[in-house]
């Protein structure tokens, strides 16, 4: 079973920076992409950035700019750094591994809080 477990959430004010790790139970390099994710109240869960295996980067429009995917198969972690945070980044950030055409492996989210 995939275990993936987020950190590095918590209360941060607008303009500052936040690093979300992920932590996989295996190579990261074992799944074709992994990638974060955020769901704020009463919306639905959107794409943040997402890395492939071949290293492939994608981002969302909102965060163009200010946040970068990393990952370190060394240390089986993917990372997300954020800048100049706003306080509509406030959302859970869910990590996602995606293996084969359609199995995908969540980890349980870390609370982002971006006061104004």
């Amino acid at each position: 079973q995939v275990q993936l477990v987020e950190s590095g959430g918590g209360l941060v004010q607008a303009g500052g920076s936040l690093r979300l790790s992920c932590a996989a139970s295996r190579s990261i390099f074992s799944f074709n992409s992994m990638g974060w994710y955020r769901q704020a109240p009463g919306k639905q869960r959107d794409m943040v950035a997402t890395i492939t295996d071949l290293l492939s980067k994608n981002y969302a429009d909102s965060v163009k700019g200010r946040f970068t995917i990393s990952s370190d198969d060394t240390k089986r972690t993917v990372y997300l750094q954020m800048n100049s945070l706003k306080p509509e980044d406030t959302a859970v950030y869910y990590c996602k591994a995606r293996e084969g055409l359609s199995r995908e492996y969540w980890g349980k989210g870390t609370l982002v809080t971006v006061s104004s």
